[in-house]
């Protein structure tokens, strides 16, 4: 591919990803092609010297995917994004200008690896980071994840959950709402086990609905029965397999057990 393809396919994807709102058909196509031209360049994954300012456009195209994933709601295809994008991040931190996409991204990568319960992987990522505890807690884009992780261990999952009005940037919430299915299937499942109806008020305050549809339709995911002229919900119970205790033959052992004491003694 010319570089002067390449250049017109990069401005237009930038136009398509800047748009209100983006035009993220157009950008999936553009992403395919510019890729194309980027590996037939040696820039998707580069190595040695290369020019500078192609490095930087290859970055960007990288980024712009990134975020087209998450707007798009593919997870792996943002996992592939994240690790084209390291080679930039690390081998060519020191002579390519910062990105201010860098720490957004970072920080969605952090939290999809909550999600995905990757608690060990969130730690060693965090760790890796070139930056200071301090600088961490400073960095709206970090210190979000952070305290997600905190509260995820904590169970203070309405901290959680309020922490999704207060994400850094949009991109962040669909990570956000991904943990939250997680979080409404554990307090189900604990609902289940500890009550036999609920109210629908109550029900919805427990799993953070805020409207009724919302609930009736995981209610009918979890199998649930809704009576919505009571206003409540009686919830599916697994059926509890009967062991019959042999309570003769234990009284026999203990009584033959506190025989043999007595003798000891």
């Amino acid at each position: 591919m010319a570089a002067s393809q390449l250049k017109s396919l990069y401005d237009d994807l930038q136009r398509s990803f800047m748009s209100n709102p983006s035009d993220l058909k157009r950008c999936g196509v553009l992403l395919n092609q510019l890729k194309l031209g980027l590996i037939q360049a040696g820039l998707l994954l580069p190595v040695g010297e290369q020019n500078l300012d192609d490095l930087a456009v290859a970055r960007d195209i990288l980024e712009i995917g990134a975020f087209w994933s998450i707007r798009t709601q593919d997870v792996p295809s943002f996992d592939r994004y994240f690790s084209q994008l390291q080679t930039f991040y690390t081998d060519y931190s020191s002579v390519l200008p910062p990105s201010s996409r860098e720490y957004p991204i970072r920080g969605l990568n952090l939290i999809r690896l909550l999600t995905q319960n990757r608690i060990a992987d969130f730690h060693t990522t965090l760790e890796s980071l070139p930056l200071s505890a301090d600088a961490i807690a400073e960095n709206p884009y970090l210190a979000h994840p952070v305290s997600l992780e905190r509260w995820l261990m904590e169970g203070s999952y309405s901290k959680v959950w309020n922490a999704r009005a207060k994400a850094p940037i949009e991109e962040y919430k669909y990570f956000i709402d991904s943990l939250m299915g997680t979080i409404r299937n554990e307090i189900a499942s604990c609902e289940e086990a500890a009550y036999e109806n609920l109210p629908l008020k109550d029900a919805a305050t427990l799993l953070f609905f805020t409207t009724q549809s919302e609930l009736l339709t995981f209610a009918q995911q979890r199998g649930w029965q809704v009576d919505l002229t009571a206003g409540t919900i009686t919830f599916a119970r697994k059926t509890e397999e009967q062991i019959e205790i042999p309570k003769q033959k234990l009284i026999a052992a203990n009584l033959a057990y506190a025989r043999e004491l007595e003798q000891i003694v």
